[in-house]
């Protein structure tokens, strides 16, 4: 079949995956949802067409850390301007908005290209 002859993008069934995060370690955690995010889970992924499934996380303010990254982990904003480098150390984040930890994860575990967007609203978290 020729690409003149196809009829625009194939129709995406969209599955929706819950995780319970208690207790469960931030990075292997970003890796899994990373990986629905872009579908890599399903035999047909094709890397050229968002074939992601939703993710609904629950308990994310419940994920742990291994060692010592509460107290040295430190989060950075910037607003790419002189002098408008932020820093947020994680333990201050965990009490103002325990999610962003996780968010923060899986944003730089998915592809830095146009379709990161569009996946990380994919992305939800349920109290």
């Amino acid at each position: 079949m020729t690409w003149k002859s196809q009829k625009g993008m194939p129709q995406v069934q969209r599955a929706t995956h819950e995780i319970d995060a208690e207790g469960m370690v931030v990075g292997r955690l970003a890796t899994k949802i990373a990986t629905f995010l872009t579908g890599k889970h399903k035999p047909e992924y094709t890397p050229h067409i968002d074939m992601g499934d939703f993710v609904r996380v629950k308990n994310a303010d419940k994920v742990v850390f291994t060692g010592k990254k509460w107290e040295q982990k430190v989060h950075f904003s910037t607003s790419n301007r002189p002098g408008g480098l932020k820093r947020k150390p994680v333990a201050k984040l965990r009490e103002e908005n325990p999610s962003e930890i996780l968010r923060h994860a899986v944003k730089y575990m998915l592809p830095k290209n146009s379709t990161q967007d569009r996946r990380l609203k994919r992305l939800t978290f349920v109290k």
